[in-house]
């Protein structure tokens, strides 16, 4: 099955929309919206470690608790990536997120990223599914951080579950001053 992919870029940044399951993702990192415990029984951060394997929690675990605002980076081990940045989006497991806290989280992210030099980068709905946001104050939330780091070279994919979703997104993106790209 092809799933819909729309890219755009603004000034350094390239943004591609997706539809599909964000721990066959190829690129540098993928992030977790994780908890401060770093544990990992619910949702994308459940997915991750049921395919990439248990190594993965506990090396998160290991570097617990993680403070809303910071990110950690563990192995992806058995996934296609090279890494994996926790940023919490939630304080407890199967707790809820806020708006500013997928701020602080996406930001987190970029920043460890760039910090490791680590350029593609694929995000999951930050703070939505368990952590209660919609997928717009997800996706909204995301694009704002996004912006602020349009003059670094990140290559960014956003991961939807559904093409509904998918659209939501787009919609969104496209209210923001981003040029459509090609999506290679």
């Amino acid at each position: 099955m092809v799933f819909p992919m729309k890219c755009y870029r603004k000034n350094w940044v390239k943004v591609c929309l997706t539809v599909g399951d964000i721990t066959e993702f190829t690129g540098d990192a993928i992030v977790n919206p994780a908890n401060t415990l770093g544990l990992m029984g619910g949702g994308v951060a459940l997915a991750i470690k049921r395919k990439g394997g248990e190594e993965i929690e506990k090396e998160a675990v290991a570097q617990a608790p993680i403070g809303i605002g910071e990110a950690i980076v563990t192995n992806a081990y058995r996934l296609r990536c090279k890494k994996i940045i926790h940023a919490p989006t939630v304080i407890q497991p199967g707790g809820k997120s806020s708006v500013e806290y997928v701020l602080k989280a996406v930001e987190a992210s970029l920043g460890k990223a760039e910090q490791l030099g680590l350029k593609s980068i694929a995000f999951p709905l930050m703070g939505a599914g368990t952590g209660g946001l919609s997928v717009e104050e997800s996706v909204t939330a995301i694009i704002k951080e996004i912006q602020s780091y349009s003059n670094r070279n990140f290559e960014i994919t956003i991961y939807f579950r559904s093409v509904e979703d998918f659209e939501k997104g787009v919609k969104i993106l496209s209210m923001h001053e981003f040029e459509i790209a090609s999506e290679k």
